[in-house]
């Protein structure tokens, strides 16, 4: 490719930034254009309340590959992570908690206290992961594979019966066959809580997909990044400028240009038009096919494949500041390490995590939610004041949109109810916050 090839990428998202750097190092003449006063898209740090920064959406390191790390030389440019073990830790109503660690034998070790069956059926559990993502993660850096392909690769390596279970069997149906304890089998199945139903066939494929980082066999990249997410995308910033690469933000794009069917440059907000040989979307396929590019220059049946896709958010994340740490005592002892609060994870039973997608798809708010909660200050000491620290609190599942009205009428009688479900665990929890604030659905789909 030329070297003087000019190209406009539309959006300063993670994936943005690294397409940038990448090209920008293949010598062409690169430029990034955000709507937005900052970069990073959903990976990005903001102050929301007064000395307190927290991970607006993104809230963990766990995909993100060391080759790209390693080739954009993303440390050079200020990117850390804090790697966290244990990876996260599950309490119950009862007191009770299981804590999953990095290695296995130490998971075992903890689930023998409270399920000795279960404990015994771990490793093979892990296994079982361990196998699928061995295959899988090769596909990170390449295109995706057909059904064909995958399939032909995995009869190559002796593991037609594993890619039949990961398509064919949900979630749910696969712990329930290695673990025999409702309480173990709700940590577990919460770990793929982002993955939704987790009783519909093929549940099991995508959560190995998400499952990369918690069996992966290097763990330097997985945990809390300083700074909060935007210390990935500053970072990416930073390496892409030191490339050449020109980012302008606060320039929102109009529209993309095209000439027979072929990308000619964009034309943004104030009228600026900037030609380009390439032009890359950073938007989603929706804001990139619907609203920048004039249906003229699609086809009809892509548009409708387009139209068709389900972009709605079924989760709202809640976000404050914090004078203490929320007191788990009860679930971890008195003298308990404040790192095992970095990831936590609340859902009494399997049937709370299914009942909870069944009311977000009927469009109730459901009762028995499932969370996540981090508090990434354990380890990062420059996202709050000494001594302070900020939470964040993932929900799942929830209706995109409520039927009687917007969900900004709810925003603060829901928010007061997380408060009250999350002191049920931690008895300070109300008293500690000095600030707080809920992102719906409806906020994370805009």
């Amino acid at each position: 490719m030329a070297q003087n090839t000019k190209v406009v990428i539309v959006g300063a998202g993670h994936n943005g930034l690294v397409a940038a750097g990448y090209l920008a190092r293949a010598g062409l003449n690169v430029q990034v254009l955000e709507r937005r006063h900052v970069v990073g898209g959903a990976v990005v740090t903001e102050e929301w309340f007064p000395g307190y920064h927290i991970s607006t959406c993104s809230y963990v390191c766990h995909i993100l590959q060391k080759k790209v790390i390693d080739d954009l030389e993303m440390r050079k440019h200020g990117f850390h992570v804090y790697p966290i073990d244990p990876g996260r830790v599950h309490p119950y109503p009862n007191g009770k908690a299981l804590t999953f660690w990095h290695d296995d034998a130490k998971t075992v070790e903890d689930l023998a206290g409270q399920s000795p069956e279960d404990a015994v059926a771990w490793f093979e559990w892990a296994n079982f992961w361990h196998r699928a993502v061995r295959i899988l993660s090769d596909y990170y850096l390449g295109p995706p594979p057909s059904l064909a392909e995958l399939a032909a690769r995995f009869r190559d390596e002796g593991e037609e019966e594993l890619l039949e279970t990961l398509l064919t069997v949900p979630l749910r149906e696969l712990v329930e066959r290695y673990f025999v304890s409702d309480e173990v089998k709700a940590a577990v199945a919460i770990g793929a809580f982002d993955m939704g139903d987790i009783s519909a066939p093929g549940s099991a494929y995508i959560t190995a997909l998400y499952r990369f980082s918690a069996f992966r066999e290097d763990t330097e990249n997985y945990g809390i990044v300083r700074g909060g997410m935007g210390g990935i995308t500053q970072s990416l910033a930073r390496s892409a400028e030191a490339s050449g690469v020109s980012i302008r933000t606060e320039t929102p794009v109009k529209r993309i240009l095209a000439t027979d069917g072929k990308a000619t440059g964009v034309e943004l907000e104030d009228g600026e038009v900037i030609e380009a040989d390439i032009v890359l979307s950073n938007a989603d396929p929706k804001r990139t096919y619907l609203k920048l590019i004039d249906e003229s220059d699609l086809d009809d049946d892509f548009i409708d494949e387009v139209k068709a896709l389900k972009t709605q958010a079924a989760s709202a994340k809640f976000l404050c500041a914090m004078k203490e740490l929320p007191d788990f005592s009860r679930h971890l002892g008195a003298d308990f390490n404040p790192e095992h609060l970095a990831m936590m994870t609340l859902s009494p039973s399997i049937d709370q995590c299914q009942n909870a997608w069944n009311d977000a798809q009927n469009g109730r708010i459901t009762e028995t939610p499932i969370m996540q909660l981090q508090t990434p200050s354990v380890y990062d000491k420059t996202v709050a004041p000494e001594g302070h620290h900020v939470l964040s609190l993932w929900v799942y599942y929830l209706p995109p949109h409520l039927p009687d009205g917007p969900w900004s009428d709810m925003r603060e009688q829901y928010g007061e109810w997380l408060i009250d479900y999350v002191t049920q665990f931690a008895p300070n929890f109300r008293d500690a916050i000095i600030d707080w604030t809920l992102l719906t659905p409806e906020d994370i789909e805009e």
